[in-house]
């Protein structure tokens, strides 16, 4: 369907505005060669002419409002309370662009098979499609997401880098980051009062810990969060997994191989805790605020969990800080939504003002508030929100030191690969050297 900017509208505009007249002097000429007793004819033909004109600006602007209409949005159910106030205040505003929300299942894998074959069917169901950051590049690539640029572009300029980073496949921004996540390092400020300054002092810290008690939890079970942490301490040590091509694989560089050490090492040396290898977010912030762990690295939601929950022993006495290659030797990856918009939609216009809504300072605010992290990085140094919310300025650096997981159409087979070598490294099954060689393999496999 042909979309229409300002500039072609106000062309069309003037085309017709010309061709009436044209054709009401062709029709006046006419008359008065007959002679000066037919002039009601003359004003007749003059009047049906504009009549016709009109009938023609009227089936012209029926065309101005090709892209715009309402839409249908969708997401996974589990977050979708936060987009409902967000929906409400756009339909308000756009009684004629209404936005109606297609609430999806609340498990990734079938939001995307559901998302997938609508788009194979080359479908316009949903007109605006919250995606896991992670199936950007996939999207993209199967073409299934309609380029922002041209008459589609939007302005990204106040969001937070990595975020837009994380849209943007082969160097063409394919969606508008909704909201965001990032890894931040918590600590028992009882067992150990000073911030750590790398890693290593992180270590020494844990020297003297009671017994029982455990220096670091965090994800190391074989699932996604096995392939975040792998990551976090390769990108944290300078190395990475793919190139900027999303493809290419880095892992057997020295300083993605140091960083996959780092990692093992920690475990092997009980820095990590050995109960690690079996832990999901849920189990890492259990142990954290039941007082088991002097530190956690763990997403954002846990703050409220350590300082509200009633089994919580730490209520009063934990801090956070951000996670960065230059400081913990740790890069945070990132989590969220990025809004993509369906290329088989009748009104991509609409579309994309709404996503350009979503990220405004009032929304974005509500999502602070709702514990779901904004894109807009103005929102981070609200001095009101941060005396609520104390881990935003944290939770900021982390964002701008973060890293995204890797930019690829093969991503689910490429998280794989990391899972199964970082697993076998850490169970003593593999060398790291051995361990990073059969991911680099994978990987490269992976990509073909």
């Amino acid at each position: 369907m042909t979309i229409y900017t300002r500039k072609t509208l106000a062309a069309l505009g003037a085309a017709t505005l010309t061709a009436a007249v044209a054709l009401s002097g062709c029709s006046s000429d006419a008359g008065s060669s007959d002679s000066s007793s037919d002039g009601s004819s003359s004003t007749a033909a003059a009047e049906a002419t504009t009549e016709a004109s009109a009938d023609k600006d009227k089936d012209k602007g029926k065309e101005m409002e090709a892209g715009r209409g309402p839409i249908t949005f969708a997401m996974g159910k589990n977050d979708t309370d936060k987009l409902k106030p967000v929906i409400a205040d756009w339909n308000k505003e756009h009684p004629d662009e209404k936005v109606t929300l297609k609430e999806l299942a609340g498990e990734a894998d079938a939001q995307r098979e559901t998302l997938v074959q609508s788009l194979q069917a080359k479908s316009g169901e949903y007109d605006v499609m919250a995606l896991d950051v992670v199936w950007t590049a996939e999207f993209a690539a199967n073409q299934w997401l309609e380029p922002l640029e041209g008459d589609m572009a939007v302005d990204t300029s106040k969001l937070l880098k990595p975020t837009v980073d994380s849209a943007t496949y082969a160097g063409k921004l394919y969606a508008m980051p909704q909201n965001t996540n990032g890894q931040l390092l918590f600590r028992n400020t009882e067992l150990v009062p000073e911030a750590p300054k790398d890693f290593a002092q992180l270590a020494a810290d844990c020297t003297n810990l009671p017994d029982g008690t455990d220096c670091l939890i965090t994800q190391l079970k074989q699932y996604e969060g096995l392939t975040v942490n792998t990551a976090g301490f390769i990108e944290g040590a300078g190395g990475h997994i793919v190139g900027d091509d999303g493809k290419t694989p880095e892992v057997t560089s020295a300083e993605s191989m140091k960083g996959l050490e780092t990692m093992v090492g920690a475990y092997k040396d009980g820095v990590i805790a050995k109960a690690a290898t079996g832990a999901n977010e849920e189990t890492t912030h259990l142990t954290f605020i039941e007082g088991k762990s002097a530190f956690a690295i763990n997403w954002p939601y846990m703050y409220d969990m350590a300082k509200t929950n009633d089994s919580s022993t730490v209520k009063d006495h934990f801090d956070v800080q951000p996670l960065g290659k230059d400081t913990l030797g740790f890069a945070s990856t990132l989590g969220g939504y990025n809004n993509g918009i369906n290329p088989f939609s009748e009104n991509k216009l609409t579309a994309r003002d709404f996503v350009e809504f979503i990220t405004n300072e009032k929304n974005q605010k509500s999502f602070a508030e709702a514990s779901f992290p904004p894109v807009l990085a103005s929102i981070y140094d609200d001095a009101d929100l941060i005396k609520d919310y104390p881990f935003l300025p944290a939770l900021k650096q982390s964002l701008e030191n973060a890293v995204p997981r890797p930019v690829s159409p093969f991503y689910p087979a490429i998280s794989k690969a990391i899972q199964d070598n970082a697993y076998a490294a850490l169970n003593g099954d593999k060398s790291v050297e051995d361990a990073s060689k059969d991911m680099e393999a994978a990987i490269g496999q992976a990509n073909k």
